[in-house]
């Protein structure tokens, strides 16, 4: 591949993510500041800093337990654990991700774990949905969220945001018990940090939503590094986008849906994924040995018998 273009845009995704981390911490430590002066903000600029090393990482039993899934053994599907097995290889990761199925005809797949005890759970209308091209490149960018300790620093960055939170609450307490004081006295009111205080949680949501987006592109651009073929990706993110549930919406109310404001988005819009991925192809250079080898084999899966997982209604849409 190019290899300047390639590491202009690492270094843009890495400096956009230093940023939004740092604006998330400093935003944190202000509001500790406005609570308790420089000691409390210096205090939870370093408890927020030290909690990157022990963000607690989701297990893969509890995974297990909530997708209601199976793990894959490599007898029921050799040729997806050979891809996994160079897949992480590539990525010079110490062993290669357990591989979870799931029950459901959504088409997704997700990575959890750490560098050393790591899930990617693939879901079954993803298995059924792309071949084994567009499948391999899936795995590529999730074991690349893997690889690089995604899963953290989104865990570090939820981590901010809920303190944060805490914080703006015990601030808007404060405020409101010292009220009748600020009311009745000559007391002159500063409304630039009252108003942050209210914004806070806001704020620091739509950073966490910003970086999401910034490690969702960190990772196509990985993937393709692991697999040689950012075309693959291209075309598994365009059919997972036509299949993902919005076919009978388009049929039965064509140009009736409302677009999600994209700051609202916690994952790129998939157009301008696609566009970055094309935009790669169009300059790669095709060494010989650097692509994976993926034939066109059947990639089923034997000897499994999930229960197939009906969706519940939720708040927020369909829950699996």
């Amino acid at each position: 591949m190019d290899q300047p273009r390639l590491l202009r845009q690492k270094l843009r995704n890495l400096a956009q993510s230093l940023i939004l981390v740092c604006a998330m911490a400093l935003l944190c430590g202000y509001l500790a500041w406005l609570i308790g002066g420089v000691t409390f903000a210096i205090t939870a600029l370093v408890l927020v800093m030290s909690g990157y090393l022990f963000v607690p990482m989701v297990s893969q039993r509890l995974v297990e337990h909530l997708y209601r899934g199976q793990q894959i053994p490599a007898i029921a599907a050799p040729r997806l654990h050979s891809i996994n097995q160079a897949l992480a290889e590539r990525a010079g990761l110490p062993r290669p991700p357990t591989l979870l199925y799931i029950p459901s005809d959504v088409m997704n797949a997700f990575a959890t774990g750490s560098r050393d005890n790591a899930l990617i759970a693939l879901s079954d209308g993803l298995l059924r949905g792309l071949d084994l091209r567009e499948l391999t490149a899936v795995m590529a960018h999730e074991m690349s969220h893997i690889e690089h300790q995604d899963l953290r620093v989104m865990g570090f960055a939820d981590l901010v945001s809920r303190i944060t939170g805490l914080l703006s609450i015990i601030g808007q307490l404060l405020l409101l018990v010292n009220l009748p004081l600020l009311m009745f006295s000559d007391y002159h009111i500063d409304w630039l940090p009252i108003i942050i205080l209210l914004l806070a949680p806001t704020l620091t949501t739509l950073i966490q939503l910003a970086l999401s987006r910034n490690r969702e592109y960190e990772a196509d651009l990985n993937a393709t590094i692991l697999t040689g073929d950012p075309e693959g990706l291209a075309l598994a993110l365009s059919r997972m986008e036509r299949y993902q549930g919005r076919i009978v919406e388009q049929l039965l109310f064509p140009g009736q849906h409302i677009p999600e404001p994209s700051i609202l988005r916690s994952h790129p819009p998939t157009e301008e994924r696609i566009a970055r991925l094309l935009e790669l192809r169009g300059s790669q250079e095709h060494t010989p040995g650097r692509r994976l080898d993926v034939p066109d084999h059947d990639h089923r899966i034997d000897g499994l018998s999930p229960t197939r997982i009906k969706p519940r209604w939720h708040r927020n849409g369909l829950w699996y």
